[in-house]
């Protein structure tokens, strides 16, 4: 009777913290503001000041001026999730005989970027005649799980459980958390939104440098590698 008590606890502990189904990842993930006004209004200045410096006769390389755009953030966080891992682990001492578990919900979050360093004059297509720029990049990197452990919460049972068995039970959980996360942030449901981000920030920050150097609304497609170009 006493471990079916301990496994609804554990139950009570997940379902109020929200644990990630393949239905319900939408709900983990919470998009963090970016500041787009200022980097694009970066993005724009810069691409004004090449305008100015080759001449206002000749507009120049479009491409040139995506690549401009470009250099001025190596590494873009298109979008962040908050994840919360349920894990539990368990500790003996004295020869089995004193027994402890510990069951932990530790908020994560991990971060989704892409790395602009790679993106070349050869990741770019531009078409004068419809004023189509295409752009392939690589693909998102998942970063490593920021746990906010103050915010975790703690579960222990046992008769009695010493520091250094607690220690040890926390350790294992803050281990066996991070790993979770890693899995949960990789699902293709979260990267299926990571890259829609993506691409739509590829294209705020493209389109104005291009429409500020004079290109007029042009159109910027976004694709990722192994993506198909659009027709």
């Amino acid at each position: 009777m006493a471990d079916n008590l301990k496994e609804s606890e554990a139950e009570r502990m997940a379902a109020g913290t929200g644990a990630p189904g393949a239905e319900r990842q939408k709900s983990l993930a919470r998009v963090q503001a970016v500041p787009w006004l200022m980097f694009i209004a970066m993005l724009a200045l810069a691409a004004w000041l090449g305008w100015k410096a080759f001449g206002t006769d000749d507009l120049g390389d479009p491409l040139a001026t995506s690549l401009v755009a470009f250099e001025k953030q190596n590494r873009l966080t298109v979008f962040s999730a908050e994840l919360a891992p349920v894990v539990a682990s368990d500790d003996s001492r004295f020869l089995g005989m004193v027994q402890s578990r510990q069951v932990a919900v530790i908020p994560a979050r991990v971060d989704y970027t892409l790395d602009l360093s790679q993106v070349g004059e050869e990741r770019l297509s531009w078409n004068p005649e419809t004023e189509v720029l295409d752009v392939q990049l690589p693909a998102i990197r998942v970063g490593k799980p920021n746990l906010d452990e103050a915010r975790a919460q703690y579960l222990r049972e046992g008769i009695w459980i010493s520091r250094d068995a607690q220690d040890n039970l926390t350790r294992k959980n803050t281990q066996l958390a991070e790993q979770q996360a890693v899995k949960q942030a990789v699902n293709p449901v979260l990267m299926e939104i990571a890259r829609g981000a993506a691409k739509d920030a590829i294209r705020q920050n493209l389109a104005i440098p291009l429409q500020v150097a004079g290109y007029g609304n042009v159109t910027v497609n976004v694709r990722f590698d192994g993506e198909k170009a659009p027709q």
